[in-house]
């Protein structure tokens, strides 16, 4: 899908998809997933599998033995998380090693865990939930790219996304959300992720969802997701305000959202 050309009159360049990545979109769109395809397809970009490997691997997911190939991660995790786990590789992997991303992408990787699990429990598109908590900060990696000698002073000045997106838009002219939903849009994401990546700002600091937003349960797993990471006690009153605003039922949420989080403490726990 094209950018938005008045993000492109900016002069802040959107990184293109990579190949991979595209073709592993097309994998991921088939009646009848091929594993052993999507599996040959990931390995053959070499970084991009140790990645993946390295990811599988990691504390997040707790597995019980260390997976030595891309087939058994997909065999131990199923095709979408190694699908997502191989996009967010790919994501990272469009913008530059920083230190001041790191916390942006451990961010990201637990977010996605959560909202694609959460999606699954309720019936929500795992994969639009999945890859839509992925990306739901990208547009910072992509001002950074932009300007690495500026933004860093704007991440460090903001204790507060809504604050963030102001200095953003005093400084650049667009904000990280807006940039965020237009990088998902050109890599093809669904329209709920895309939805979900470009309102998450205003959602999280309002717990309204704008009137505009047609497709909202996905937005309203990010708003879940938000509360688990960040104000945990919190959470009930979250649930309560955001699940009516998307047709969901609080009960049902709350309850996959506590099941979920107890799935990543386990997982952590298990591999300290």
């Amino acid at each position: 899908m094209p950018v938005d050309p008045q993000l492109r009159n900016l002069d802040i360049e959107i990184p293109t998809q990579p190949e991979v990545l595209v073709k592993l979109s097309l994998l991921m769109a088939a009646e009848d997933i091929d594993l052993q395809a999507m599996s040959s397809l990931i390995e053959t970009d070499m970084a991009l599998a140790a990645a993946v490997m390295k990811a599988v691997n990691s504390s997040l997911y707790g597995l019980r033995g260390r997976v030595q190939t891309v087939h058994q991660a997909l065999t131990y995790l199923g095709m979408r998380e190694v699908a997502a786990i191989t996009f967010e590789m790919g994501l990272r992997a469009a913008f530059p090693a920083a230190a001041e991303l790191e916390s942006v992408w451990s961010r990201a990787s637990q977010r996605g865990l959560l909202m694609g699990r959460m999606g699954q429990m309720l019936g929500v598109d795992p994969w639009a939930a999945h890859s839509a908590g992925l990306f739901e900060e990208c547009g910072k990696a992509v001002l950074y790219r932009h300007a690495p000698t500026h933004y860093p002073a704007m991440l460090r000045a903001a204790t507060r996304d809504a604050e963030l997106v102001e200095l953003e838009r005093t400084a650049f002219g667009v904000s990280h959300d807006a940039l965020g939903a237009a990088l998902c849009e050109s890599w093809g994401l669904a329209p709920a992720a895309v939805a979900s990546v470009r309102h998450h700002v205003e959602i999280q600091a309002t717990l309204t969802m704008p009137d505009s937003l047609a497709r909202r349960s996905v937005a309203a797993i990010s708003t879940v997701a938000w509360a688990l990471l960040n104000h945990v006690d919190q959470l009930d009153d979250v649930a309560a305000q955001i699940a009516p605003q998307a047709q969901l039922d609080e009960t049902l949420v709350l309850r996959a959202a506590r099941r979920v989080h107890e799935q990543l403490q386990a997982a952590q726990e298990h591999g300290r």
